[in-house]
């Protein structure tokens, strides 16, 4: 008798709830579509076989003085002296052309590893500084400047010449150290490279 009576009182309170939502109007989105011009700015994703990367270009002389200007404050007047993320060099605590970097390790745990020795691709560099580098404030450097700063950290981990021009066409031909110990979820048959969704080969170098 009882559950009876709680299925009716159940079935009172669920009939009206029904029959107003038909006389109700159409439920309002939450947003609006962004157009083509509002998401630009965020459309800014790099792949890793250079996909999507920009027009411009730079070298590592020209991003020397930027990186002394803008990011050296951080990242130490060389790229290792931190505090924050190590820039140059391979990972771990000690290398024979740093003999010091185990003190800064104590220090700063961070500086353990670097991304000239752990990144796996060179349009990641691009892609990172354009959208987060300066940390105080992020996007505000050119695409000439961000190609200009890659070409430098690119330089300073022995990677491209004094000279060498890094581009959407140059960037992407870069092969890093850490792609060696990189396995991709995706990769592209035969290169070991992660695709982009718009093209179907990666070059190497």
């Amino acid at each position: 008798m009882r559950v009876a009576t709680l299925f009716l009182l159940g079935a009172a309170l669920v009939v009206p709830i029904g029959a107003t939502r038909a006389d109700a109007p159409p439920r309002q989105g939450w947003g609006e579509p962004l157009t083509a011009d509002e998401l630009r700015p965020f459309d800014i994703t790099v792949f890793p076989d250079g996909a999507k990367l920009p027009p411009g270009s730079g070298t590592p002389t020209q991003g020397e003085a930027i990186y002394r200007q803008r990011c050296a404050w951080c990242h130490g007047p060389t790229g290792v002296e931190g505090p924050a993320s190590r820039l140059v060099g391979a990972d771990g605590f000690f290398e024979w052309s740093d003999p010091l970097r185990a003190i800064r390790i104590v220090k700063n745990p961070v500086l353990a590893l670097s991304m000239g020795g752990q990144w796996p691709y060179a349009t990641s560099v691009f892609d990172y500084v354009r959208r987060a580098m300066p940390h105080t404030a992020p996007k505000s450097l050119s695409n000439d400047e961000v190609y200009a700063v890659s070409a430098y950290l690119l330089h300073r981990n022995g990677l491209v010449g004094r000279d060498e021009v890094m581009d959407a066409k140059s960037l992407p031909l870069v092969l890093m150290p850490g792609a060696a110990r990189t396995v991709s979820a995706w990769p592209l048959e035969g290169t070991g490279r992660a695709p982009s969704p718009t093209s179907e080969k990666a070059g190497s170098r």
